[in-house]
C-alpha cells in the first residue's frame, strides 16, 4: 500500500484563475504552448518544493482588466492507495506516523490529507510570505477557496517523506557537473569511503601524481622552477604538482563523465550533442532518487517522491523518447510529465492524459473520463495513439472516411485560407472507414473541436447519424455545434463522384491519372500514348479508374490543385468549404 496526490486545486497563479486537476500515478500533461502545463508543475513545486524562493510579482494572476490577485492558493489532496493504484479507506500505519494529526476523514470515512499553501505579498518587509495549513475537509470545487484551513495549526515545515523533484526543461549534464546545487552535484557531494579505503586510495593517487610528474619532461621542468619558491622562505617548503586531485574530497571538483561505444572510444559529455547530455541529466535524477530511497529505507522511513519532468523529449529522437518515458515512469513515487511529443504521449495510457486549453475562460483541463468501452480504448491506443498521436495536440481535427480525402484536405485548406492547416494546429485524419466514434469521443473529452466530412453514398448518412446519436446517449449530452459538426458530400456521392460530378475537376483528375501511370517512366512515346488514352475516358470510365487507384492518384491530384490558377471555390467540394468555415467560426485560426 502507498499514497497518491490525487487532486490539485490552483487559484490565482500565473495564467490560472481557478482550476482543479486530478492526478493519476503517471500524469502526462499535453496542450498548446502557454496552455498552463508549466504553471501546474510550478504550482505543485510551490506547494511541495522550493519554488517559493523564485516567486515574482508576475506569478500572481492578472485578469482581463489588468488587475493582479493579492494571493495564490494551492490545495493538494493525498489519499491512500493499494498496489493497483485504487483508493483505499485508510492510510498504512507507517504513513499515519508521518502525517500524524494531518489525517482527516470524509463523510464516508475515507481518510485523506489536505494541505493548503497560501502565498501573499509581504507589504511590510517586501517580497512574499508562503504559509501552509492542514485542511479539515475537502469541499466541493465550486466552493473550494472558502474551505477554512486550521489557521492556528500552521505547518512549520514540508513533509520530508514526499520530496518534490523537478526536472527542468533546460537541462545539460555538462553544465550541471559544475553546479553543487544540481542533482548530480548533490550525488557527488555524498561521496564517502571507509577510512581504510580512503587512505589506500589517496596513496594510489599520490603515486599516480608522482609518476605523472616523473615521466613528463614538461611537468618535471615546471616542478624544478617552482621549487625555487623555497628561496623566498629561507629554504623552507617544497612544491607539489598534482595533475590528479590529491584528496578524495576534491574528486567532485574535477569529476567528468565520458560516453561512447566502449571504454577506449568514449568522449567527455561536452563533446556530445544536447540529446545525450539532456538524457544523462535525467538519469542522474534517477540516481539521486535511488540514493534518497536507500537512505529512507535504511532508517525505515516512508518515501514517496513526486517527479515532475518538463518536456523530457527535448533533443531526443522518437525511439529514445519512448525509452525515456519508460525510464521515468519506472521511478518510485508519482510522475508528472509535460510534453509536446506525440511519440511520448503515445506510450502512456489514455486515462493518464490531461489536456490543457487556455481559452476565453482561462486555463481548463480535460481528461478521457468515462464513456469508453474496453474495445474503444484498445482501438484508440492502437490506431490513434500509436500512429496518430499528433491529433492530441490539435486545435481542431477534420475527420474523413478514407486516405484520398486525407491527402487532398490539406491542399484544399491551404487553397481556402492561404496557409497550411498544420501551421494553425488543424489535423486532417482518415478513420479508415466509418470508424468515427472513438475519434469523436476522444476529441470531445479532450476539448478539441471536430469536423467530419462524410461520404453520402449508400447508407453512409444513416450510419454516421446513428453513430452520433449513440455518442450523445453515452455522454448524456448533445454534441454542441461550437465544437462538433458533420458535413456530407452531395447525395449519392463518395469523394471521387463528388470531384467529377459536382466540383467538375475532370481535367485535373485525368492529369492525375496520367501522372500516376507514367510515374518513373519518362519515355515520350509512352507519355503521349497514355495521355491520349486517358483523354478518351467518359465520366463513368474516369470514376471506375479513380476507384481502382484511390490512394495512388490523390497525391498527384493534390500537386495539380496546388499548381492550379483556378479560384478555390472551383477546386474544393462544398462540404469541405463548410467544414473550413466552421473552424474559422470556432476561432481556431
Amino acid at each position: 500500500m502507498s499514497i497518491l496526490i490525487n487532486s490539485v486545486r490552483i487559484s490565482g497563479f500565473r495564467g490560472i484563475s481557478n482550476l482543479e486537476i486530478s492526478l493519476p500515478k503517471v500524469t502526462v500533461l499535453i496542450g498548446q504552448n502557454n496552455a498552463g502545463k508549466t504553471s501546474i508543475i510550478k504550482a505543485l513545486q510551490l506547494a511541495l518544493g522550493d519554488y517559493s524562493r523564485y516567486l515574482t510579482d508576475e506569478d500572481f494572476y492578472i485578469n482581463s482588466n489588468d488587475e493582479s490577485r493579492s494571493e495564490i492558493i494551492v490545495d493538494i489532496s493525498i489519499i491512500p492507495i493499494d498496489e493497483e493504484s485504487k483508493r483505499t479507506s485508510e492510510f498504512p500505519d507507517e504513513w499515519i506516523e508521518v502525517f500524524e494529526d494531518l489525517v482527516q476523514a470524509d463523510i464516508e470515512g475515507n481518510q485523506f490529507v489536505g494541505i493548503r499553501t497560501i502565498c501573499e505579498k509581504d507589504i511590510i518587509k517586501g517580497g512574499f510570505k508562503v504559509s501552509r495549513y492542514p485542511l479539515s475537509n475537502w469541499n466541493a470545487f465550486d466552493n473550494w477557496t472558502n474551505n477554512e484551513a486550521k489557521i492556528n495549526k500552521k505547518m512549520s515545515k514540508r513533509i520530508d517523506a514526499i520530496p518534490f523533484i523537478a526536472i527542468d526543461a533546460q537541462r545539460d549534464i555538462h553544465q550541471e557537473l559544475r553546479e553543487k546545487t544540481s542533482y548530480i552535484g548533490k550525488v557527488l557531494s555524498d561521496i564517502s569511503f571507509e577510512s581504510e579505503d580512503k587512505v589506500a586510495l589517496e596513496e594510489l593517487i599520490e603515486e599516480l601524481n608522482q609518476n605523472a610528474v616523473d615521466k613528463s619532461t614538461v611537468l618535471s621542468e615546471l616542478k624544478t622552477h617552482l621549487d625555487l619558491l623555497s628561496q623566498s622562505f629561507e629554504g623552507q617548503g617544497q612544491t607539489e604538482i598534482t595533475p590528479f586531485p590529491k584528496k578524495l574530497r576534491d574528486l567532485s571538483k574535477q569529476f567528468s563523465i565520458h560516453f561512447g561505444e566502449d571504454a577506449t572510444n568514449s568522449f567527455s559529455m561536452e563533446y556530445h550533442g544536447m540529446g545525450t547530455r539532456s538524457w544523462a541529466s535525467m538519469l542522474t535524477v534517477k540516481a539521486f532518487i535511488q540514493i534518497l530511497e536507500n537512505k529512507h529505507t535504511a532508517e525505515e522511513e516512508c518515501f514517496f517522491p513526486i517527479i515532475a519532468a518538463e518536456e523530457p523529449e527535448a533533443h531526443l529522437h522518437p525511439n529514445a523518447q519512448r525509452t525515456l518515458y519508460k525510464q521515468l515512469t519506472d521511478i518510485k513515487g508519482q510522475t508528472i510529465i509535460s510534453s509536446h511529443s506525440p511519440y511520448l504521449a503515445a506510450e502512456c495510457k489514455l486515462q493518464d492524459l490531461r489536456s490543457l486549453i487556455n481559452g476565453r475562460e482561462g486555463v481548463q483541463v480535460n481528461s478521457l473520463g468515462d464513456g469508453f468501452s474496453p474495445e474503444d480504448i484498445k482501438k484508440l491506443q492502437r490506431d490513434v495513439m500509436r500512429f496518430r498521436g499528433e491529433i492530441l495536440f490539435s486545435k481542431a481535427i477534420i475527420l474523413f472516411e478514407g486516405v484520398t480525402e486525407e491527402q487532398l484536405a490539406p491542399i484544399f485548406f491551404e487553397k481556402h485560407f492561404g496557409k497550411s492547416c498544420y501551421s494553425v494546429g488543424v489535423n486532417c485524419v482518415s478513420v479508415a472507414g466509418k470508424n468515427y466514434p472513438p475519434f469523436v469521443k476522444l476529441a470531445y473529452r479532450l476539448g478539441i473541436p471536430v469536423c467530419i466530412v462524410s461520404d453520402n453514398d449508400g447508407t453512409a448518412f444513416a450510419e454516421v447519424s446513428s453513430q452520433i446519436e449513440k455518442i450523445e446517449a453515452e455522454f448524456d449530452s448533445q454534441l454542441l455545434p461550437n465544437v462538433f459538426v458533420v458535413n456530407y458530400l452531395n447525395q449519392g456521392c463518395d469523394i471521387e463522384k463528388e470531384l467529377v460530378v459536382h466540383v467538375g475537376l475532370v481535367e485535373e483528375l485525368k492529369k492525375a491519372l496520367v501522372r500516376l501511370a507514367i510515374n518513373g517512366n519518362e519515355h515520350p512515346g509512352y507519355i503521349e500514348a497514355k495521355t491520349r488514352e486517358v483523354e478518351q475516358f467518359d465520366n463513368d470510365r474516369l470514376l471506375s479508374e479513380l476507384k481502382k487507384s484511390k490512394s495512388g492518384y490523390s497525391g498527384f491530384l493534390a500537386e495539380i490543385i496546388s499548381e492550379s490558377d483556378k479560384e478555390s471555390n472551383e477546386l474544393i467540394p462544398q462540404a469541405f468549404i463548410d467544414a473550413f468555415e466552421s473552424i474559422r467560426e470556432w476561432s481556431v485560426l
